[in-house]
């Protein structure tokens, strides 16, 4: 198993990508593995990494069908689903919360004043 060719941070030869940088043009890894790595130096921790894949190798992105496209769109809409209340909360519910924001944080009920 040999080793990975490492560039420095902004360093990189032509004709690597990044997967994000390969989204911005279409492309894809295509099944390819990992063909080179970027370093970038951090002072207290470990150098931040980032994968390249070959420019060559890489296929374009897959076509959004109508079937694709539909349980896109369910999977979304059942993250904006409240598990306590059921109701669509009109934004994705965070996983921290677990529930919309009124189901997460109640208002407390108005206790009867004594004078």
């Amino acid at each position: 198993m040999g080793a990975l060719p490492v560039f420095r941070w902004r360093l990189a030869p032509d004709g690597y990508a990044t997967r994000r940088q390969l989204r911005a043009r279409g492309l894809r890894p295509g099944g390819q593995g990992v063909a080179a790595q970027l370093e970038r130096p951090r002072r207290r921790r470990g150098p931040l990494v980032a994968y390249l894949y070959r420019v060559d190798l890489a296929k374009p992105v897959r076509p959004m069908t109508p079937a694709r496209r539909a349980a896109l769109a369910k999977a979304n809409a059942a993250r904006r689903i409240c598990p306590q209340c059921r109701r669509d909360a009109g934004y994705v519910i965070p996983p921290s919360l677990g529930a919309c924001v009124p189901c997460a944080f109640p208002e407390p009920s108005e206790s009867p004043r004594s004078t």
